[in-house]
Order: structure tokens, then sequence, then C-alpha cells
């Protein structure tokens, strides 16, 4: 009896021991996935009165569901990217307004997300809102969908500005009825920004940041964003009055790498 018990107990032991491993081992690979290099921040960190309403992490976009790689709602950024939206958020705040961001660093993951559903002509879901005016078979060719993003680099941001005190804005319910992105403010889905003249992410020309059919308040809040953050560094992209890269002196953080670790705190060093 006693030699089974301590053959029992060796069982059990070696056991144990087996699980430890096993346990050990799913931890060391759940926490093996891709990081951020060091200089990789959250903006939040930086600026914290930044506004940051993240739509990719939302069934609010182009796509209509939350886009892989979005592990969570915040805005990582390059350090000097961050560091030098913060000066931008100083002189706006001022001024009497805010800066607010959509979209920060986006991993490669959610630029093949975008690629597979363009490439799925079927799914036009919310074509009504983003694309009204473009054939789906056009969104490569006319450059609102490609293989790789400069955000995917880390030091581009799509962002616009909101007149303080911040209104809230209501969250978007999947199945609402849906508005084109150019519809006049008061009709188009309900964002605390200025009028810009168009909503985000809107596949369409006047979305242009000086399109000529875009004057009078619109015209001067897109140019009161584009001179503010030129001012410091930033480049904006003439196709989208929201989009912009930090370059000081033509030169970007990373201009060569696209980067797939997932948005969530984990992936930056320092992060939880």
């Amino acid at each position: 009896m006693t030699r089974l018990t301590s053959a029992v107990r060796g069982l059990i032991t070696a056991l144990a021991a087996l699980l430890a491993v096993t346990a050990a081992s799913a931890t060391a690979r759940a926490d093996s996935g891709p990081k951020a290099p060091a200089d990789f921040v959250a903006l939040r960190t930086v600026d914290p009165t930044i506004i940051q309403e993240m739509r990719y992490f939302t069934p609010h976009n182009f796509v209509g569901e939350r886009i892989d790689g979005y592990k969570q709602p915040i805005c990582i950024l390059t350090r000097p990217a961050a560091e030098a939206l913060h000066e931008a958020q100083l002189k706006l705040l001022s001024e009497g307004y805010t800066l607010k961001v959509y979209d920060c660093y986006r991993p490669q993951r959610a630029v093949n997300h975008f690629v597979r559903w363009a490439e799925d002509l079927d799914d036009q879901a919310m074509k009504s809102e983003f694309y009204p005016n473009v054939d789906k078979t056009r969104l490569f060719e006319d450059g609102y969908i490609a293989e790789k993003s400069g955000h995917s680099r880390g030091s581009t941001m799509d962002l616009t500005i909101v007149k303080l005190p911040a209104a809230p804005t209501r969250p978007y319910h999947p199945g609402e009825p849906l508005v084109p992105c150019y519809a006049p403010q008061a009709e188009r889905f309900p964002d605390n920004s200025v009028d810009m003249g168009t909503g985000f992410d809107c596949f369409d020309t006047l979305a242009h940041t000086l399109d000529p059919r875009i004057q009078g308040e619109q015209r001067d809040n897109r140019l009161l964003l584009k001179s503010t953050l030129e001012d410091l560094g930033f480049v904006n992209l003439a196709e989208e009055w929201w989009h912009y890269t930090y370059k000081p002196g033509g030169v970007e953080p990373y201009p060569d790498t696209y980067f797939d670790f997932p948005v969530a705190w984990k992936s930056l060093i320092s992060g939880d």
C-alpha cells in the first residue's frame, strides 16, 4: 500500500510539473506577439486632452465592422509625432479648440482587412455614407484603398478640430439609416467636429483638402487644421483633409517600415 501511495504521489508530482511547463509555455506564446519599438507611445500619455474617437475599433467605418488588429480604442504614435501633436494642441487650446484623432498607428493586418473588403464587391453595406458616388470596383484605381499605408509606419494620423466645450458624439447604431458623408453637417452622422465640408473617411473628391467647391467656414476650418500642423512639421495628404504625417524636414521616423503589432496597451514596452 505504501509503495502504491508513493507511486501515485510520484505520478501526481510529474503531472503537476508537466502542467506547469505547459502553462508557462502557453503564457510565453501569448506574450510573444509583435511589440512596438521603444519610441512608440500611447498619445494619452503625452497629451490626455486630445479627444480620441478611434473609428476602426467600432463598426462606424466604411467596412462596417471592427477592423483587424484594433484590440483597444487607443491612439499609438511614434514619440516625436505625439510630442509634435501635443504642441499643436497647446496652440489650438489657446484659441478655444481641441484636436480629435480618428486613427493613428494602423497595423498591417488592418490594411489587409481593408484590401479583403475592397475585393469583395458584394459587400457594400456602408456605401450610402462613405462612398455613395464611387463604384467599388475603382477603390484601388482611384487610390482610396492600397496594400500599404503610411499609418503602419507610426507617424501618420487622421484628425480634426472640435470647438470647446466639446459636446459628446452619440454612438453609431449598426443598421441605422446612412446619410452621404458630403451631406450638409446638420444631415450627416453627427460629429462634434467643426464643419469640414465632409465627414471623416469620405471617399469623394470633396474631401480633397483644397477642393475649390469647399468655401467659407468649411474652408477656414480645413486651413486652420492645415496651418497649425504644417507649422510643426506635419505634411497633409492632399486627397484627405484629415490625413497628416509627421515629417519634419522631409524625414519620417520610420520611412520604410510597416509594423504589424496590435493596437493595444500590451504592444507598448511601457504598456500594462
